[in-house]
C-alpha cells in the first residue's frame, strides 16, 4: 500500500520501508547510510555505487541524511542481508560544516533547501559507531571523499591534531578509496560467497584493520601512530612514503601500526577504468535528478550546476599541492568516449527544464583527454617526476585533437544554444600546444564573457610550493588570450582564482600579489584563504613545516591575524581591510604602498584617524559606500 506523502517515482532505489515494499522486497541486500540527501546523479558517488551494484543483481536501499541521535533512524529497513555501506557524501563533513576560518557555514547545497546541521561532523564515524550500537558485527564498509582521504593517520585541520586511520575510529571493516565501481563489486561478490568480511583483505583499491601482518608475504612499514605523534618530521615521512604509493602500476602495501594488536593495511590501487569501464558506469539508469520526497523542502541546491553538465574524464596530471586528487582519483587520466558522451547529452536536452545551455564538459581538468604520455602505459606515472611541473615535461603528450572533436558534436546537437567549458583549463598545458585551434575555438565558443583561471599567485617563491608554472606563463597566457580576442573581435575578460596564506607565502610574497592585483586594476570578491584539508602535500607542509618532496624548511603563515592580512592585502580596496593591509605593508617594509601615486596600495593615516580623499579619487581604497552615498542624499533633502 502506498502510505507516501509525494508521488512515488520507480526509478529511484527506496528511501524508506514504503518504497521497499513497493518494489516487492522483503529487505535489501545492502542499506546505504549517507550525509547528502539521495541524489541520483552520475556527479554523486553513492549514486554510482548504488546503481553498480544493482547492475550486478544486489538490492541496496538508502538511508539518507539520518538522525544521528537515533539509533533506530539506522533501522528502517531491519537488518540487511550483506552488509551496511557508508559514506559522508560527495564532500568531507568537516569542508561542508565549516570555512577555513572555522566559522560554521550557513547553507549545506547537499540538503534539502539548502537547510545546515543535518548530518554530523565526522560524518563518516559517527554513522558507523550508531550502526555499531545495533548490529555488533554486521559488514560496514566505508567509502567516499571523507573516507579516502582518510584511510591513514592524517592532519585534522579543526582539530588541530593527528588523528587515527578512519577505520580506527569508525570500527569499519573495510575502506573503499578512490573511485571504488569494481572494488564494491569484489566485496560485494565475497560476502555473496559467504567470505568472512575478516578475510576479504585482497582487494585493490581497499583498506582494513588487522590484529597482525602475519598474512602479508611483502609490505612497506609505516612510520608507527605514536611515532608520528611525536615527531613531526616522522609524519611529512610517511606522507611522501603515501604519495609515491599512490598509482596502480607501482604502489606497494602499506601497514600503519597503532599498538600491538592493531594495524591498518592499505593494498596497492585500484586499476583505473578503461574506456569501456568508464562509459558502462555512466550509462547506468539513473534518476539524474533529486529524489522527488524533497521537492516539497527547496530541491537540493547541489544539482543546479551539475545537472546540464557532462564528465568527460577523471584523474589529473595536474599535480598542484594543495589538491587530494593525486590520494583520491590518481594521476592516470580515464576518459569516456565520444559516443558514451554524446548519448547522455542526448537524453538531457530533451528534458523540460533544459534551457539550451551545457553547463561544462569536463572533470578535474577540463582539456584533458588523453593519457600524459605513452610510458604510462607501460610503467605507471613517475615517482619522482610531474608532467607539468616545474616545466612540462619532454615526454609530455600535448594534444587538444580529441577535446576539441567532443566540444564540435555537441555543439551541433538540437536544443542547444551553447556549451560552456566551467571545470577549470590547465593553462600551462594549453600553453605547451603549438597550435592554436583549441584555443581560438575555446575563446570563440566556450566563454560566456569571462575566463575563469587559476594562477593561484604571482610569486615564483610560491608557486613552486603550489606546483604551479612560473608566472611568466600565466603572463603569456593572458597576453595570448588578450590577442586571441581581439582577432576574434570579441570582448572578453578573465577572472584570476587567486589564493592567499598558502605554505611558501610570505608578507613580502603576499604584497607581490597585491601590486599584481593593483596593475591589473582588479579587486576579487571572493578571497580563496590556503584551506588544509586531509592528504594534500600543502596540508603535510601546513602541519610539519617541511616540505615532504625534499624535507626542506617552508615558511608557514599559520596565525589568524597574519591569514586575516594576507587575505586583506588581495581586497586592499576595500575600507574595511585598511587597517590589516597597512599592518601587512610595514611589516612587509613596504610603506613606498601607502601613499598619494598610483603606485599606492592605500593612503596614509592622519592624525590618529584614516585619511579621507577627496570623493572622486579613484585610487584611494577609501571612497564611501553606496548606501552612505544614499544617506548623505537624504541628509541634503530634508
Amino acid at each position: 500500500m502506498n502510505n507516501l506523502n509525494y508521488e512515488y517515482d520507480s526509478r529511484f532505489l527506496p528511501l524508506n520501508k514504503n518504497e521497499m515494499e513497493l518494489k516487492g522486497w522483503d529487505r535489501p541486500d545492502f542499506v546505504f547510510v549517507i550525509g547528502d540527501a539521495y541524489v541520483d546523479h552520475p556527479s554523486f558517488g553513492p549514486a554510482i555505487i548504488s546503481r553498480m551494484l544493482e547492475l550486478y543483481g544486489y538490492k541496496v536501499a538508502i538511508i539518507a541524511q539520518p538522525d544521528w541521535k537515533n539509533v533506530e533512524s539506522i533501522d528502517i529497513y531491519g537488518e540487511p542481508r550483506l552488509g551496511f555501506l557508508v559514506s559522508a557524501g560527495n564532500m568531507d563533513s568537516m569542508v561542508n560544516h565549516y570555512s577555513v576560518s572555522k566559522k560554521r557555514r550557513s547553507v549545506d547545497a547537499y540538503t534539502p533547501g539548502g537547510e545546515m546541521g543535518k548530518r554530523p561532523d565526522y560524518a563518516t564515524i559517527v554513522y558507523c559507531n550508531l550502526i555499531r550500537r545495533k548490529y555488533k558485527k554486521k559488514p560496514i564498509i566505508i567509502g567516499g571523499i571523507e573516507a579516502s582521504l582518510r584511510r591513514l593517520a592524517h592532519y585534522d585541520y579543526w582539530s588541530n591534531r593527528l588523528k587515527h586511520s578512519i577505520l580506527v575510529d569508525s570500527q569499519a571493516d573495510i575502506l573503499i578509496y578512490g573511485m571504488g565501481e569494481n572494488a564494491i563489486v569484489e566485496v560485494a561478490e565475497a560476502l555473496e560467497a559467504g567470505i568472512d568480511v575478516k578475510d576479504i583483505t585482497y582487494v585493490k583499491g581497499t583498506a582494513y584493520r588487522t590484529k597482525n601482518t602475519d598474512n602479508l608475504d611483502e609490505f612497506t612499514a609505516l612510520p608507527e601512530f605514536d611515532d608520528l605523534v611525536s615527531d613531526k618530521i616522522n609524519y611529512a615521512k610517511s606522507f611522501k612514503i603515501q604519495y609515491d604509493n599512490t598509482d596502480y602500476f607501482t604502489g606497494k602495501v602499506l601497514v600503519e601500526k597503532y599498538n600491538d594488536h592493531q594495524y591498518v593495511v592499505q593494498n596497492p590501487p585500484a586499476k583505473p577504468l578503461s574506456e569501456s569501464e568508464m562509459d558502462r558506469v555512466y550509462s547506468l539508469d539513473y534518476a539524474r535528478t533529486y529524489h522527488p520526497s524533497y521537492e516539497p523542502l527547496g530541491g537540493i541546491p547541489a544539482i543546479s550546476e551539475i545537472k546540464f553538465s557532462l564528465v568527460s574524464n577523471r584523474g589529473c596530471f595536474g599535480g598542484c599541492s594543495f589538491c587530494a586528487l593525486t590520494f583520491h582519483q590518481g594521476r592516470t587520466l580515464q576518459t569516456r568516449s565520444h559516443k558514451s558522451i554524446i548519448k547522455e547529452a542526448e537524453k538531457m536536452i530533451w528534458e523540460p527544464d533544459f534551457k539550451g545551455y551545457i553547463h561544462d564538459v569536463g572533470g578535474p581538468t577540463a582539456n584533458f583527454r588523453v593519457k600524459a604520455c605513452e610510458k604510462q602505459k607501460k610503467y605507471g606515472v613517475c615517482k619522482d617526476k610531474q608532467c607539468l611541473f616545474p616545466k612540462p615535461c619532454q615526454n609530455l603528450n600535448v594534444d587538444h585533437s580529441d577535446y576539441l572533436e567532443l566540444l564540435r558534436k555537441l555543439r551541433e546537437l538540437p536544443n542547444v544554444k551553447k556549451v560552456f567549458v566551467r571545470s577549470g583549463i590547465r593553462f600551462d598545458y594549453l600553453m605547451a600546444d603549438k597550435d592554436d585551434e583549441f584555443f581560438r575555438e575555446l575563446c570563440k565558443y566556450h566563454i560566456s564573457g569571462q575566463l575563469k583561471v587559476a594562477p593561484e599567485h604571482v610569486s615564483n617563491n610560491v608557486l613552486n610550493k603550489m606546483g604551479k608554472p612560473e608566472n611568466s606563463v600565466f603572463k603569456a597566457f593572458c597576453d595570448k588570450y588578450k590577442k586571441i580576442n581581439e582577432e576574434l573581435g570579441m570582448k572578453q575578460y578573465m577572472v584570476p582564482y587567486l589564493m592567499s596564506s598558502h605554505p611558501g607565502s610570505t608578507m613580502k610574497d603576499a604584497v607581490k600579489l597585491a601590486e599584481y592585483l593593483r596593475d591589473l586594476g582588479y579587486m576579487p570578491e571572493q578571497v580563496q584563504d590556503f584551506y588544509p584539508t586531509p592528504s594534500t602535500i600543502s596540508t603535510c607542509m601546513y602541519y610539519t613545516g617541511v616540505d615532504p618532496r625534499n624535507m626542506e624548511p617552508v615558511y608557514v603563515p599559520i596565525s589568524p591575524h597574519e591569514k586575516a592580512m594576507q587575505r586583506a592585502l588581495i581586497q586592499y580596496r576595500n575600507p574595511k581591510n585598511y587597517d590589516l593591509v597597512h599592518e601587512a605593508l610595514v611589516i612587509a617594509k613596504r610603506t613606498d604602498l601607502i601613499g598619494f601615486d598610483k603606485k599606492s596600495l592605500i593612503r596614509p593615516k592622519k592624525n590618529d584617524g584614516v585619511f579621507k580623499p577627496k570623493k572622486n579619487d579613484k585610487n584611494s581604497g577609501q571612497s564611501k559606500s553606496k548606501k552612505t552615498i544614499r544617506n548623505v542624499h537624504k541628509k541634503k533633502k530634508k
